[in-house]
């Protein structure tokens, strides 16, 4: 069954490559996506004017064995 995660947070420059330590946060996990959907509106709605802060919606299927990050 996939799950759908809001994720974002402060990062160092508009590349968005990198968070600020402590401020990358993990919200959810949600049923679906509308569900990840209206959580990422909230969040990103209320750091709209913070060219810094950024939100998304990441899908998880907890029986997939997690993706590789190399």
């Amino acid at each position: 069954m996939q799950q759908f995660w809001v994720v974002g947070g402060q990062y160092h420059d508009t590349n968005f490559r990198e968070a600020v330590k402590g401020h990358e946060s993990w919200y959810g996990p949600f049923e679906t996506y509308e569900a990840a959907r209206e959580e990422w509106a909230r969040h990103a709605w209320n750091t709209v004017d913070d060219a810094h802060m950024r939100f998304r919606i990441e899908r998880m299927d907890p029986e997939e064995p997690p993706r590789c990050t190399d």
